[in-house]
């Protein structure tokens, strides 16, 4: 079958202007290339996230996951899968091989098998340019991790909290936060997100 496509790609390209070929190339690529995991449509990029309550970064060990993982750390090398459309995304550790899950009662875990969906999380940008990351499963509970890095619960996370904020960072430097969301899709949610700042301290 994958025989067939590719002879009628070949063919349907040569019947086409050069710019239509190269639009409808990627059509084609979207369109006949699924499969029934719902992995295979997914769009892979490997970075750090900077906790911005202990300054240091989210590291995945195994079963066990902690927000004091040094710049350019084995365990602090995450592989964020994020599907083709939307900003639901899996994160795994590289080195570890497991992914950030969380469970029905609030507490973060690290699984070999991502494909679950407490395994999704949905990002959320924020103006001060660090990211919330909210469960897909669990609404209103956040990844998030107290000051001496250790996961808190989902159930006590608000997206205000600092406990909750990250920042992209790519591994041993630090990255320009506005490149790494130039490509980020403005959807409801994130409008939403970037409505709900703290309330400035009044006198």
């Amino acid at each position: 079958a994958m025989t067939i496509h590719l002879c009628f790609l070949h063919m349907f390209l040569h019947l086409l202007p050069l710019s239509q070929s190269s639009a409808d190339f990627r059509f084609y690529i979207e369109n006949h290339t699924r499969n029934p995991d719902d992995l295979s449509r997914k769009q892979v990029r490997i970075y750090q996230l900077y906790s911005r309550t202990t300054g240091k970064h989210v590291q995945i060990l195994g079963k066990k996951i902690n927000a004091n993982g040094d710049d350019g750390g084995k365990y602090a090398l995450l592989v964020v899968e994020t599907e083709t459309f939307g900003s639901h995304i899996r994160i795994k550790g590289k080195e570890s091989e497991h992914y950030i899950c969380m469970n029905e009662k609030g507490k973060i875990v690290g699984r070999p098998d991502g494909r679950k969906q407490e395994c999704v999380f949905v990002e959320e940008f924020l103006e001060n340019n660090y990211t919330a990351l909210v469960s897909a499963k669990y609404k209103g509970w956040y990844l998030g991790f107290n000051r001496k890095g250790r996961p808190k619960k989902g159930s006590r996370t608000t997206q205000r909290q600092q406990e909750v904020h990250f920042m992209k960072r790519h591994p041993k430097g630090r990255a320009d936060p506005l490149e790494e969301f130039r490509f980020t899709p403005v959807t409801k949610r994130t409008r939403r997100a970037r409505r709900l700042k703290p309330n400035a301290k009044r006198n």
